[in-house]
């Protein structure tokens, strides 16, 4: 009889990888995904991205083998776009479209005829209003907003009908309505999915959690609720362990000093009783024999309860994940509250002559906090890069009175082949090499995480190490300006961000979708796209 076919699966197995640099982030994991709705959870730079990469053969493993059962079909995240790719190239379609194109032409060979997909059309244009997207194909990426962009790549996924996809953190720059498509579009799914997330509304959707840290990957049945409930118990649990083992070392090394000043003070007695005399010397040197026998033995045993003291600490030790607090600190501006940083008057801009933006005003003055909020493809990115310089408006006017740095949704402000050293130079010149290396400590690059290749950091790590660059500086601008910038961010650090902007007396213009952070850093004023 013919084999059993096997169920769709994917196996890890002892897997490692390290980045060019080195740095090792996939360290001996073994671990198997099988057909249901993982979420992949853990701090940014455990290996979340690359292990979705290893598994859809983009990486290869130095180490360990990847067993896939089944097709798969895999969402980038959309760092950077290349020169003339569409929306048809990021669906993955591109050649299928253009072989249309030619059929309807009546330039396509007989073979071509044969292979063309007919539906493809109507098949594209469901998927994408699935996804809340209305754009013709041949669109220039560029022209997309960050959340229609990744719109499209959900579009890509349903278009592909794989048994399993991989999603790179989904809900990036997606508004309300896109993140409501995606948690639908999942509950829908009857394959098999692994989703890399910090959306905790999205995460509740899982059948399953594997969390990754530097100790390894661990498994949790349910969803982020379960998850957080059964990891709460576990690291109570471990704690007490831990605590029970130091207690336990303590009161070791306690009968450990009882016990040797109680060897002492038979061995001065002894001294003295023979300085005395009046001794046999054979029954003397007896006695000093079983004493020092008596003290080897003591001091053997020892030994033996302190190092087996010292292994349960060290056991209990290996199940907490032991990670320095990150706290960002920003020093003043210096800003005066009068002082104007920013006037639009009666701004247009768009791409290609066509507007996206229609006659837009808008003036900061000193340490205001503006949020600029509205749905995917409203022109929140477009107004920002208008802001910034780097779009010339089609009508009307923009005037920066003050120093800006602007993060956008790409962090194009690194060069991803300098290190974070090099480029905390070149942004801020004139800083010393121990004040460049301070400033990125403080942003949680430590030790030689300044000579990192920005390349090889992970979405948050880059975030984070922009951040850095642009607020390092003893003295830092007056006016930052943030696109979508809790996008790539573990919990904690988005915690840590909130602090560092809420401490920050420069003027904060920024583009958003997550409410709750918009509250934290204090937004006086919203400006609706």
């Amino acid at each position: 009889m013919p084999a059993t076919p096997p169920a769709f699966s994917i196996s890890l197995s002892h897997l490692t990888w390290s980045a060019p640099d080195g740095q090792r982030v996939v360290d001996d994991l073994t671990l198997d995904f099988g057909r249901e709705r993982t979420g992949l959870v853990g701090r940014n730079g455990v290996g979340k991205s690359t292990l979705l990469k290893l598994v859809a053969g983009q990486l290869i493993p130095a180490k360990g083998t990847v067993t896939v059962h089944g097709s798969i079909a895999a969402m980038r995240q959309i760092v950077q776009i290349e020169p003339g790719e569409t929306l048809a190239d990021l669906l993955g379609v591109a050649g299928d479209l253009a072989l249309l194109r030619r059929a309807e032409a009546g330039t396509a060979t007989l073979d071509e005829l044969d292979a063309a997909d007919w539906s493809l059309g109507a098949r594209v244009e469901e998927a994408l209003a699935q996804m809340g997207l209305a754009a013709p194909p041949e669109t220039p990426l560029a022209h997309l907003s960050g959340g229609q962009r990744t719109r499209a790549a959900l579009a890509g996924m349903l278009l592909a009908r794989p048994d399993f996809m991989l999603l790179d953190e989904p809900t990036n720059d997606l508004d309300r309505d896109g993140r409501r498509a995606v948690i639908q579009m999942l509950r829908g799914w009857r394959a098999g999915a692994v989703v890399v997330s910090h959306d905790r509304e999205l995460l509740e959707e899982m059948d399953a959690i594997v969390e990754l840290t530097k100790l390894g990957a661990a498994r949790f049945g349910g969803n982020w609720s379960h998850y957080r409930e059964r990891k709460a118990i576990e690291l109570a649990g471990a704690r007490h362990d831990l605590a029970v083992a130091e207690r336990a070392r303590s009161e070791a090394a306690r009968k450990a000093q009882v016990t040797a000043e109680r060897q002492q003070r038979r061995d001065a007695a002894g001294s003295r009783n023979a300085a005395r005399g009046g001794m046999p010397r054979i029954l003397m040197g007896a006695r000093r024999e079983r004493a020092q026998n008596s003290g080897a033995g003591n001091v053997r045993l020892a030994e033996r309860q302190r190092g087996e003291v010292d292994r349960a600490v060290e056991q209990a030790r290996e199940r907490i994940e032991r990670t320095p607090p990150l706290a960002i600190a920003v020093a003043s501006t210096g800003l005066a509250p009068s002082q104007r940083l920013l006037t639009l008057e009666h701004v247009t801009a768009g791409y290609g002559g066509a507007p996206v933006l229609r006659d837009v005003s808008l003036t900061m003055v000193g340490p205001e906090r503006v949020a600029i909020i509205g749905a995917n493809g409203s022109g929140k990115s477009t107004l920002l890069r208008v802001v910034a310089g780097e779009l010339a408006p089609l009508a009307g006017r923009a005037t920066r009175h003050v120093a800006f740095a602007m993060l956008d949704q790409r962090v194009s402000l690194l060069d991803r082949a300098a290190t974070l050293a090099e480029n905390f130079g070149r942004i801020n010149p004139g800083v010393s090499g121990n004040a460049c290396r301070a400033a990125l400590a403080r942003f949680g690059f430590r030790a030689g995480g300044g000579d990192r290749l920005a390349a090889t950091l992970s979405g948050g790590q880059m975030l984070r190490a922009a951040l850095a660059c642009a607020l390092g500086n003893p003295a830092p601008p007056p006016l930052l300006i943030l696109d979508e910038p809790t996008n790539h961010l573990d919990i904690d650090t988005v915690a840590a961000l909130e602090a560092a902007l809420a401490a920050y007396d420069g003027g904060l213009l920024v583009v958003s979708h997550d409410a709750r952070f918009l509250q934290n850093i204090g937004v006086t004023r919203e400006i609706a796209l």
